[in-house]
């Protein structure tokens, strides 16, 4: 065994047996250390903004883009806002004990099925130190233990972040261990993690396509992901054009980086010259490049031709596909070939093409009139979430604290023997 995958093992193996505590401890004792760590994270300001300070400087040093600086930049607003989503999981129902289904068979054998955390998940993010804190508070308030393996550009922020939570999971007589960062970003931690099978129950990889392949790559444990973020806005012949207008501006523009940004406008032809060309205009004031198919390219005044490989790219930059479609059969045939089933939306007035539409699409989020940058935990009133699962098995769409449980079924007899 190599020293780095020892060092991760006894890590993990220590988080495991301490999550039994989290799983065992009672709502109120959890919901105590999430407000304790909201708290500790108030009073560390100032050691949390230098350690931050020192990943800001690595990132210029190294060349980072501005977004991405943007993205690791903590300030006392930025904070604030990390220490309330930590209150806001603590004032969530509790999902842990929660009885799903209780039914008696006519031997008379009572059987529940009851909700029961996970156990140890572990999860491997880039970029955005928030999620240090809201990871950390996803899995405690659902019982779980996990180990975080966050990017190597917000090390010291990371380690400053999960310090002042462990101070919260001790405040309340919880083990620290439960939640656990892993202090080194070496490549070779993630593999290694996904190689714990017995220790580590579930892996969520959060980030780029390239950490997610080489999660799915490297694992033999079960992986919750999504595999791209390809989603559809279809404008409908009996759509309201203004709305469709800034719900695509909306989708597209608001955060292109996001997994949920609109990457294919797919328009009727009953009103692409009605609305297309309004669209461009929008468009280029946003400083959004339109690749656009041979029969809308012209309504669309310096668009590029469209290529069969831009319907397939999640561009995640200011880059929108257009396409012109005949109707809603082609508009749904079009999402389910090229999209990721992730997120994807029907502008319409027309209610049963839109419950056709939202039954057709096998998306893990599908949208009638609004945009699909609200694919997110927070945005769900799910206090936040750990990732977005595009899987069919156990979990899809935004993964909150009730994602993060599993059941056991309780049998309660008097004496039955089977025959």
């Amino acid at each position: 065994m190599s020293d780095l995958l020892q060092r991760v093992t006894e890590i993990a193996r220590t988080a495991k047996k301490a999550s039994r505590a989290l799983a065992l401890a009672p709502t109120a004792v959890r919901d105590a250390a999430l407000r304790a760590a909201a708290q500790a994270l108030r009073a560390d300001e100032a050691a949390i903004l230098e350690a931050n300070a020192k990943d800001l400087a690595a990132a210029k040093a190294k060349g980072l883009t501005d977004a991405m600086t943007d993205r690791l930049r903590l300030d006392h607003a930025r904070l604030e806002d990390i220490a309330v989503a930590c209150e806001a999981v603590a004032k969530l129902p509790d999902p842990v004990g929660e009885v799903t289904e209780d039914w008696t068979r006519p031997n008379g054998l009572r059987i529940i099925r009851r909700r029961v955390p996970i156990g140890l998940v572990a999860i491997i993010f880039e970029s955005r130190p928030n999620v240090t804190v809201d990871a950390a508070a996803l899995c405690l308030k659902s019982g779980n233990g996990c180990v975080l393996r966050g990017g190597s550009e917000a090390i010291h922020t990371n380690i400053a972040l999960s310090k002042s939570f462990a101070t919260g999971l001790r405040a309340a007589g919880l083990p620290a261990e439960a939640v656990t960062l892993l202090p080194f970003t070496d490549r070779e931690a993630v593999p290694a993690l996904g190689s714990l099978r017995g220790i580590v129950d579930i892996i969520v990889p959060r980030g780029g396509p390239g950490l997610i392949e080489a999660v799915v790559n490297s694992a033999k444990v079960p992986v919750i992901k999504h595999d791209a973020g390809i989603c559809h806005v279809y404008v409908h012949a009996q759509a309201d054009l203004a709305m469709a207008e800034q719900i695509v501006l909306n989708a597209k523009c608001q955060r292109p980086s996001a997994c949920n940004a609109l990457e294919t406008l797919l328009v009727d032809a009953a009103v692409a010259r009605q609305f297309l060309p309004k669209m461009a205009a929008a468009l280029s004031a946003k400083q959004t490049e339109v690749r656009a198919c041979a029969q809308s390219r012209p309504l669309m005044p310096g668009a590029k031709a469209a290529t069969e490989q831009d319907f397939r790219t999640e561009h995640l930059g200011l880059i929108l596909n257009v396409k012109i479609v005949a109707g809603l059969t082609e508009a749904v045939a079009h999402v389910e070939d090229y999209g990721s089933h992730h997120s994807d939306a029907i502008i319409t007035a027309d209610e049963s093409a839109a419950r056709a539409f939202l039954a057709q699409i096998d998306s893990a989020c599908v949208y009638w009139n609004a945009s699909t940058r609200f694919t997110d935990g927070g945005e769900f009133g799910f206090g936040a979430e750990v990732g977005i699962s595009t899987d069919r098995l156990h979990a899809r769409g935004p993964m909150g604290i009730r994602e993060l449980t599993t059941w056991k079924f309780e049998i309660v007899g008097q004496g039955q023997v089977r025959g």
